[in-house]
């Protein structure tokens, strides 16, 4: 255990540009943070400074690098071969020379053993994740994944957790949170198994599906997290949106008719319904190819039910997200900004962004949701690091 009073200290791997630190707030530490994307990392000093950022592949790392003894090893591994927008290859996707992408899993994997090994290993480990890791190669993936937490000796349970919640933007991810086995354990903190067939926000069908399937010895583990419910979220797209955008996130007026030509007449005919109820209506759409009598086309699809698309990386013509502001006399289009995406992640405007949009939205869209991760902290994490005793803060 870390001697730093009432803090807790916490390794952070994948780190980015720092979403889970800053969600698990000022009673966490960080001990090292580790990620080896150069403009990552320097966003990540920029708000937190360097004294314990390392920014080597994680294969470079041995457990001597790793300080002390941590409460918590927290890994945020890439995504890119278990979300449904990749190739789903699997946690054992690996570049021509070297790992790559979700296979960088092991690498990690491979300090929290050595760290064990010497008697060390953190008591909680975090994992957190698209939802496709329930589902990569069959389950697959996920039973590896809990096979290993089960091998050294903790117990774990996964909850789904969508920040839309807490922000507006619909962004399902998995946590994965494991105990050392031979660590107390308050039962005010797991669900009674015998009431899981009560709709839970956190314990969804793909998480029991995923769980059910597990092997035996493997769900011997297997321990069926109690998240509270927040309450409703307040706060809607409009409300994280700049008062004066920069000129040039606006589309021109050929530029918006193009998007609005790629509508389906579902979509046109819900802007043209929202023009006839007057004010304005704030909406977010994505491009994305869908097939249309055989033929795969380009489709500008709206929602207007107050939340954004889920952020992504704006690496291709599908990814990017756009406004769109249905008024009674025009109809508006433009590109969400850097900042307003920021703040749909949970970030303070206080959190400094690389200078440029592409990479401030590359590191937004990459991120976790920081009120996800104060949610889980404050009602899970904190009470597990301290063996159950007190109560969550009101």
């Amino acid at each position: 255990m870390t001697a730093m009073g009432d803090s807790r200290g916490f390794y952070e791997f994948f780190a980015g540009g720092g979403m889970a630190r800053l969600g698990l707030g000022a009673g966490w530490t960080c001990l090292l943070a580790n990620d080896n994307d150069a403009k990552k990392a320097a966003a990540y000093l920029d708000n937190f400074g360097g004294a314990h950022f390392d920014g080597r592949d994680v294969y470079d790392l041995t457990a001597a690098d790793l300080p002390g003894r941590a409460d918590m090893a927290w890994a945020s591994f890439p995504c890119q071969d278990l979300s449904l927008a990749g190739s789903r290859a699997g946690l054992g996707a690996r570049g021509a020379n070297a790992p790559s992408r979700s296979g960088a899993f092991y690498g990690f994997w491979r300090l929290m053993e050595a760290l064990d090994d010497e008697g060390r290993a953190p008591s909680l480990i975090v994992l957190e994740n698209v939802t496709g890791l329930l589902t990569s190669r069959g389950g697959a993936d996920f039973a590896a994944l809990c096979g290993l937490l089960a091998g050294r000796n903790y117990r774990f349970g996964a909850l789904e957790i969508d920040a839309a919640r807490f922000v507006p933007q619909s962004r399902p991810r998995l946590f994965i949170v494991a105990q050392k086995a031979d660590r107390p354990l308050d039962p005010a903190l797991v669900a009674d198994a015998d009431r899981l067939s009560i709709p839970s926000p956190f314990h969804t069908p793909a998480v029991r599906r995923a769980a059910e399937a597990l092997p035996d010895d493997v769900k011997a583990n297997w321990v069926w997290w109690r998240l509270p419910e927040p309450a409703d979220r307040t706060l809607t797209l409009a409300g994280v949106l700049e008062k004066r955008p920069a000129d040039h996130l606006w589309f021109s007026p050929e530029e918006t008719q193009a998007l609005l030509d790629k509508m389906a007449p579902l979509h046109m005919q819900r802007v043209w319904a929202l023009q006839d109820q007057g004010g304005t209506h704030v909406g977010a759409v994505y491009r994305r190819m869908r097939s249309v009598r055989g033929k795969k086309v380009q489709r500008a699809e709206a929602r207007f039910d107050g939340l954004a698309g889920c952020l992504r990386t704006p690496g291709g013509g599908s990814s990017r997200q756009f406004l769109i502001l249905a008024e009674p006399d025009r109809v508006r289009v433009r590109k969400l900004g850097a900042r307003e995406a920021a703040r749909l992640m949970g970030l303070p405007d206080s959190y400094r962004l690389p200078q440029g949009e592409t990479a401030a939205l590359h590191l937004v869209g990459d991120g976790v949701a920081a009120p996800c991760v104060a949610w889980l902290a404050r009602h899970l994490l904190d009470r597990l690091v301290a063996g159950g005793a007190g109560r969550a803060a009101a």
